[in-house]
């Protein structure tokens, strides 16, 4: 189709950084931004950025087999390649001018977001956060199995081996690793060498070693997949809080994390591990992930929010006290990262849901796994060779069969793809109001909050790094708008192929 093709070209011509890619673009390249400000010669990891770009290029590939989209996913993967870190993961971000430079970029932009915090000291490692590592492997991996390119083997093999050199003794992974030396934040220890969960670190990495294993027949990976879900028995707190936190001490007890992470146990986290206990069960078969899965859902249902505090169907708060049950409150005084500081307690007054919970639906697969017999549960287990493929035809595209679709959905689906083609404009890209913007850096804030300054949230005063959303913005580029947009075409793409 002439629009994708046309949209690709700008994407891979005009907007790549050697093959990789930020999250958004002023229309005239002054300025760009992945989570933060990045700089021209920056590309990022965290969706969506370069490991999505790479899979909606083969997906384009699959439903067209026109060569034009295989070239681009080579780019990117070769961009992503160069910027892999010597242990085998990857960082936030990849800066093609060099470490001096991305070391300038966290002594300047990083260091002044507040609110940002895992962007305010330059490590020099690799992180699991935000998927980063596991979204670039798992991309390489696919690159690979398509032609057999063995750079692409090479890279994931150091992928796998930096999941397991990193795996903790209790099973579970650090969010950053190799160890670096410690950033104390307003006091607080580093907390980047602690047992994590949070935003699916140990989920995700379980995933992609599975991936390997039945991908590439990896078995090596084996013991870390076991020791990694026994983990999650071993991080279930005691009664009266049997939840899970969002990082742990090394003794297995809620940690802090950033300084707006208290020690805790987070609700939304206890729900995402009780999933994966069940998935644990359907894998192995063995009963005792689902031990205490009941206890759990009951505290759920114990801790959830009074629904004057819903927000949107957002029904529980983010952190509980362990043992007392109450609602840890946290909040933030100053204007930036310099004088600005968040603390904790108890005044939840002001407090409203962050989080959505189903406990119900957590209690019906519970209780179909109970009545089900370990055979049946374990029918599409990946650890015992059975299910199907976890890696589908298409990863960022959800197709639908065409023959399935009615006539109501068919046309709407033609007068979608028709907005879409006359939506592209004259230089070849959807444009996209950019609400979403940043104070350009301009030093280190001052050490008092400027007179008359009131904190709105997002972001704090002018010298705040940190993104925020405004009610207007510019006309820019998205990749993000890219990747949606091109997914719903081949979409059309796929439907139609299946339909004849």
């Amino acid at each position: 189709m002439e629009t994708m093709v046309r949209a690709t070209r700008f994407m891979t011509d005009r907007v790549s950084t050697h093959g990789g890619y930020v999250w958004s673009y002023l229309a005239d390249f002054s300025r760009r931004w992945g989570e933060m400000e990045a700089f021209p010669s920056m590309i990022w990891t965290q969706a969506p950025g370069t490991p999505e770009m790479g899979q909606v290029f083969l997906d384009a590939y699959y439903a067209t087999g026109d060569e034009l989209y295989y070239d681009a996913a080579i780019k990117a993967g070769d961009a992503l390649v160069w910027g892999q870190h010597s242990s085998g993961g990857w960082n936030y971000i990849i800066d093609f001018a060099g470490e001096a430079s991305l070391k300038r970029w966290y002594e300047t932009i990083g260091r002044n977001g507040w609110r940002l915090e895992e962007f305010q000291h330059y490590y020099g490692n690799a992180t699991f956060d935000d998927h980063a590592t596991v979204e670039c492997a798992r991309f390489l991996l696919r690159l690979h199995l398509e032609k057999g390119e063995p750079r692409f083997r090479a890279s994931v093999d150091k992928a796998i081996g930096f999941v397991l050199d990193s795996q903790l003794p209790s099973g579970g992974w650090p969010q950053r690793f190799p160890r670096a030396a410690e950033f104390r934040n307003h006091g607080h220890p580093d907390y980047t060498g602690h047992i994590t969960l949070n935003d699916e670190v140990a989920e995700e990495n379980i995933d992609f070693l599975l991936l390997a294993l039945q991908q590439l027949g990896e078995e090596r990976v084996r013991p870390a997949i076991q020791r990694a879900m026994d983990s999650y028995i071993a991080l279930q707190q005691p009664a009266p809080t049997p939840g899970w936190a969002l990082q742990y001490t090394p003794d297995l007890k809620p940690a802090q994390g950033r300084t707006y992470e208290p020690p805790a146990v987070s609700p939304h986290t206890t729900a995402a591990a009780l999933a994966k206990l069940m998935d644990f069960y359907e894998l192995t078969g063995e009963r005792r992930y689902l031990g205490r899965v009941p206890e759990a859902i009951a505290w759920l249902r114990q801790v959830e929010a009074p629904p004057a505090a819903w927000r949107d169907g957002r029904n529980h708060f983010r952190y509980i006290e362990p043992g007392s049950n109450r609602v840890i409150a946290v909040h933030r005084r100053g204007s930036n990262a310099q004088n600005g500081e968040y603390y904790a307690d108890f005044d939840a007054v002001d407090q409203v849901g962050e989080k959505h919970i189903d406990a119900d639906a957590l209690q019906a697969r519970h209780d179909r796994l109970i009545a089900a017999s370990p055979e049946a549960a374990t029918s599409r287990s990946v650890l015992l060779g059975r299910g199907p493929s976890l890696l589908p035809r298409y990863v960022v595209t959800r197709a639908v069969g065409g023959s399935d679709l009615n006539v109501t959905e068919a046309r709407d689906r033609a007068s979608e793809v028709a907005a879409l083609i006359d939506g592209l404009n004259a230089e070849g890209y959807w444009p996209l109001e950019l609400r979403t913007t940043s104070h350009p850096y301009r030093g280190d804030g001052p050490p008092e909050p400027p007179p008359g300054f009131v904190d709105r949230g997002q972001v704090g005063d002018d010298w705040d790094t940190s993104p925020f959303v405004e009610p207007t913005g510019p006309m820019g580029i998205s990749t993000g708008t890219y990747i949606n947009n091109m997914s719903r075409l081949i979409a059309h793409l796929a439907e139609t192929e299946t339909a004849a």
